[in-house]
C-alpha cells in the first residue's frame, strides 16, 4: 500500500508526439541529433521575402480534415498531430479512458499574431474591403484555440489551456502538466509547446531591426549557439507533446517509461525586458535541484537555452558556472544549433531530443561551433561531435524567455 501511495506521487513520460525541422517522430529527430543535421534553410515571408527559418513538413491531414484546416491555426495542428502521435507512442486506447479526465496543456509563446498579420496582409490585397475579413479570425486567435482544437478533434472533455510562457512555454506546459496530476485534479496529462510563428512577418522583422536575427550564407549554419561569430535567432516552427501519468497508472498498464519528472523550477528575473539575468537564472536552476533532491554534481546532461544572440549566450554560460562549475561529470548540449529557436515548443522540443541518452549514453553534440567564444567555454561542451558517456541518471533542461521569465525541468532515468 505504501508503495503503492508513492507511487502516485511520481509523473512519468510515457508517449511523445513531434515535429520539429528536422524530424516529425522521436526516432528520426534523435537520428538527426546524432548526425549533425540541420533542419535550417529559407522560407518566403510577406514584405520581407526571403528569411531563414526553421519549418516542418509534417502532414496535418494525417489527423484533420481539410475543413479542420481551413477553421484552425497551423498551431493547432501542431498540436492535434503531436497529441495523436503521443497518445499512439503511449499505446493508450482513449476509449477506454475517462476523456473528463484528462487535461491538455499547451504552451505558447504568443497566439493570435500569424493569423491577424495575414488577414491585414489580405485586406490590403482586396483594397480594404472589410467583407473580405474572415469571420473565422475571432476563434482562430482566442489564446487557448490550439489547445481547444485537441478537444474537438480528439473528443476530450477535461480541462484545456494554454501557457503564455514566452520561450520558456514548452518547459512550463509539461511541469504545469505534473502538478495538475500532482493535484489530482486530472489522471492524464497531455502537456508541452507548439509555435507556428514563421508564417508571420513581424517577429523576423522585430529581431531584424534588434539586430538579433540571424545572417549566414548557409542557412545550416546560421544558429551557432556558442560561436564567436554567432549573430542571432533563427526563428523556428514546431511542436512536442507528451503523454505525462502517474507512475502507479503507467505500472499498471504496462507503459514504457522514458523518464520521471523529478525537479523544476520556474522564477523572474524582474530587471529588463530581454536582457537576461544570470543570478535569477542560476537561482531557477538550484530551486529545480533542490525540488529533486540532488546536487549540482548528479545532473549528466545540461541541454542549453542558448539562442546564438551574443549576451544571452555569454549570460546563460556565467549561470552554469555559478551552479555547475567545474563538475568533470555534467556535459552540456544545445538542440537549437540544429533547429532553431521554435519558441513555444523550445522547452518540450529540446528535452525529449536528449530522452534516449538515458538509453544509449550519447550526449548528442551542439553543432556549428566553429570558434568557441572564450565566455561560453564550458566544461565538458559537446560540440561538432557525440559523446559516449558511461552513465546517464538525471538531465536538466533549461528554457528562458522574455520579461525575465525563467524554467528548469529535471528528468531521471526511469528505476523502480
Amino acid at each position: 500500500m505504501v508503495a503503492k501511495m508513492a507511487d502516485e506521487t511520481r509523473i512519468v513520460i510515457t508517449g511523445i508526439g513531434l515535429s520539429a525541422p528536422n524530424g516529425n517522430n522521436l526516432a528520426e529527430f534523435r537520428e538527426n541529433l546524432l548526425a549533425g543535421k540541420s533542419g535550417i534553410g529559407k522560407i518566403e515571408t510577406h514584405y520581407m521575402g526571403e528569411v531563414i527559418a526553421g519549418a516542418c513538413d509534417f502532414d496535418p491531414l494525417k489527423y484533420q480534415s481539410k475543413k479542420e484546416l481551413r477553421r484552425g491555426t497551423r498551431a493547432g495542428s501542431f498540436a492535434v498531430y503531436c497529441c495523436h502521435e503521443a497518445v499512439a507512442d503511449a499505446k493508450l486506447d482513449l476509449d477506454s479512458v475517462d476523456k473528463s479526465r484528462i487535461g491538455i496543456y499547451v504552451g505558447i509563446t504568443e497566439h493570435g499574431n500569424v493569423q491577424t498579420e495575414n488577414e491585414i496582409y489580405n485586406l490590403k490585397q482586396y483594397d480594404y474591403n472589410l467583407d473580405v475579413w474572415s469571420h473565422h479570425q475571432n476563434p482562430k486567435t482566442v489564446a487557448n484555440e490550439p489547445a481547444g482544437e485537441i478537444t474537438m478533434n480528439m473528443g476530450i472533455t477535461g480541462p484545456h489551456y494554454t501557457l503564455g510562457g514566452a520561450c520558456a512555454a514548452g518547459n512550463i506546459g509539461l511541469i504545469h502538466g505534473v502538478q495538475m496530476l500532482l493535484l489530482g485534479e486530472v489522471d492524464l496529462a497531455l502537456a508541452g509547446g507548439v509555435s507556428e510563428v514563421i508564417h508571420g512577418f513581424g517577429i523576423f522583422l522585430s529581431f531584424k531591426n534588434e539586430r538579433a536575427l540571424a545572417s549566414h550564407p548557409d542557412p545550416t549554419k546560421a544558429s551557432r549557439p556558442f560561436d564567436r561569430d554567432r549573430n542571432g535567432v533563427v526563428v523556428s516552427e514546431g511542436g512536442c507533446m507528451c503523454v505525462l501519468e502517474k507512475l502507479s497508472d503507467a505500472l499498471e498498464r504496462g507503459a514504457r517509461i522514458y523518464g520521471e519528472i523529478v525537479g523544476y523550477a520556474i522564477n523572474s528575473d524582474a530587471s529588463d525586458y530581454v536582457l537576461p539575468n544570470p543570478q535569477m537564472q542560476a537561482e531557477c536552476m538550484n530551486l529545480a535541484l533542490k525540488k529533486a533532491g540532488i546536487s549540482a554534481s548528479d545532473i549528466d546532461i545540461i541541454n542549453t537555452h542558448a539562442t546564438a544572440t551574443p549576451e544571452g549566450d555569454k549570460v546563460e554560460c556565467q549561470a552554469i558556472r555559478q551552479i555547475f562549475g567545474d563538475n568533470s561529470n555534467t556535459y552540456i548540449n544545445n538542440t537549437k544549433s540544429y533547429i532553431g529557436h521554435s519558441m513555444g515548443a523550445a522547452g518540450a522540443l529540446e528535452l525529449v531530443g536528449n530522452l534516449p541518452s538515458f538509453e544509449d549514453h550519447i550526449v548528442h553534440q551542439t553543432i556549428n561551433v566553429d570558434n568557441l567564444d572564450p565566455e561560453c567555454a564550458l566544461k565538458n561542451l559537446v560540440i561538432n561531435k557525440p559523446k559516449k558517456v558511461d552513465k546517464v541518471d538525471y538531465i536538466l533542461n533549461n528554457s528562458f524567455g522574455m520579461l525575465g521569465l525563467n524554467s528548469a525541468l529535471i528528468v531521471r532515468r526511469f528505476a523502480q
